[in-house]
């Protein structure tokens, strides 16, 4: 009785091994944190979004923004929790005086859904959004403290 002898790889004939779409053979994940620049980025472009994040987040980012090397902090106010296929975020804003808060909130999600879903293919189940403050015209910013 004579045995067929396995195919080595790089050589012709005999069986294909792992047949099906190359694409589907092995796992992506996607970390948090990827998700949460994604979606920061998404909710910052939105005219009448000033900020993110609440006063005290804001106050030590902008402080750690101005030290030398730094970058600005492009996750502050987002928080996500990603699974296999799907992910959820929290978003804390601060929204520019004047503006309709509904009408910013249904932009900051539609953006943020879209970049998400775009870019990771994650279905976003669901975009939480907090408004923590309103900037006054007359109210110092807070993206840049004055130090003295």
């Amino acid at each position: 009785m004579r045995r067929s002898r396995p195919t080595r790889p790089g050589r012709t004939g005999g069986p294909r091994r792992g047949g099906g779409d190359p694409a589907t053979r092995g796992r992506t994940t996607i970390a948090d944190g990827v998700v949460e620049k994604i979606a920061g980025l998404a909710a910052r472009d939105v005219v009448g979004v000033h900020a993110m994040g609440g006063g005290l987040a804001r106050t030590f980012g902008a402080v750690r923004d101005r030290v030398p090397g730094s970058s600005k902090s492009v996750t502050r106010g987002v928080k996500a929790e990603v699974g296999e296929v799907q992910t959820a975020l929290d978003l804390e804003i601060v929204v520019d005086y004047g503006v309709s808060i509904a009408d910013v909130a249904k932009a900051v999600r539609e953006n943020v859904v879209t970049a998400v879903e775009r870019m990771t293919g994650l279905e976003v189940v669901e975009v939480n959004i907090a408004v923590s403050d309103v900037k006054l015209p007359d109210d110092e910013d807070e993206e840049q403290p004055r130090l003295q």
